[in-house]
């Protein structure tokens, strides 16, 4: 198989802005086909960039097979690009870039035994690149001290959830690591990637009572984050896990690597040479600047918001120009 580009699925949220409508209007009619037709999107809050879930699915962009979706092409013997890490089922990953112009709902997502238990899919586990912040922009990150789990209910979908929350202030380049379990919330004023399980599940205990798009009040689900939260406040480190590498013509930082994937951040200012083995496949995203990929297939110019799944197996690529690069792996 080629090294496929993907074009994402979009999302309209009432928190988001609108930085992401300008990044993704080179793609003409697949960004109108993903709106109503002549009318210019309110917003742009989550770009799916490497997604194959039922809510929202990439699709390939250009070759033959342009217009598919990355998990149609996969199917049959194109399961052989995945690697041999992955065991089989749904696609393991999301990645999204995610603009927060409003403060998110403050929410939790659970571990993989309760959401398999009660919702029959992945919990979620994630973690957040800071690509740009305002000045004094914040995240919510757990608690700010031990609760029992009765006190919790007690202040469950009520603002009095928020005296209890833990709050860090963030700037452009942090790295948060969020376990499942974990209370947290992207406020506004922070654009970021976010590199997660491949799950949508997400409980709400607070919303701030603000009305939806129909005017209602948005759904929250407290009993169910109530039950998977956990109730002691945790560390927060902004570090990578692993030190920065200096490399001709790059740099390396490894970021995170934990049970569900391996993230790099590839700093690049001159030529990044790599290899997609046959263990797992490769997920090159552009966080920043332009370039061109290279491997025995041919070429393909980059720019911000890119994203390429490149094959297990694929063998030696290369990345020239002066780009940010988030690099994947199982």
């Amino acid at each position: 198989m080629k090294t496929l580009r993907l074009y994402p699925a979009l999302k309209t949220i009432i928190w988001g802005g609108q930085r992401m409508i300008g990044l993704y209007s080179y793609g003409g009619e697949r960004l109108t086909e993903q709106f109503e037709k002549n009318r210019t999107p309110a917003n742009i809050a989550e770009s799916w960039v490497l997604a194959c879930h039922e809510k929202g699915k990439c699709t390939v962009w250009g070759g033959e097979y342009d217009g598919k979706t990355l998990w149609e092409v996969l199917q049959g013997d194109g399961m052989r690009a995945m690697g041999s890490k992955y065991k089989g089922g749904d696609f393991p990953v999301m990645i999204k870039f995610i603009d927060a112009k409003r403060d998110l709902s403050i929410q939790v997502h659970p571990d993989d035994e309760y959401a398999r238990v009660n919702a029959g899919q992945f919990g979620k586990t994630e973690c957040w690149y800071v690509l740009d912040a305002e000045e004094d922009a914040e995240l919510v990150y757990g608690l700010d001290r031990e609760l029992t789990r009765e006190e919790l209910a007690e202040r469950g979908g009520k603002k009095e959830v928020m005296e209890v929350l833990r709050r860090v202030k963030v700037k452009r380049g942090d790295f948060i690591f969020i376990p499942s379990t974990t209370l947290h919330a992207i406020c506004k004023g922070i654009y970021l990637a976010e590199v997660q399980q491949s799950s949508d599940l997400t409980y709400r205990i607070y919303d701030y009572d603000r009305p939806g798009d129909d005017g209602k009040p948005r759904e929250l689900q407290v009993e169910d984050a109530v039950a998977v939260a956990n109730l002691r406040p945790m560390d927060v480190s902004f570090l990578p896990q692993g030190a920065e590498e200096k490399r001709e013509g790059y740099t390396k930082t490894l970021l995170t690597s934990c049970e569900y994937f391996t993230l790099t951040k590839i700093a690049l200012c001159g030529e990044y040479k790599a290899a997609a083995d046959d263990a797992s496949f490769v997920s090159l995203i552009v966080t920043g600047g332009e370039g061109k990929y290279r491997d025995a297939d041919g070429e393909i110019y980059l720019r911000e918001g890119d994203s390429l799944f490149i094959p297990a197996g694929k063998g030696e690529f290369a990345v020239t120009g002066n780009a940010e690069l988030l690099i994947t792996t199982l």
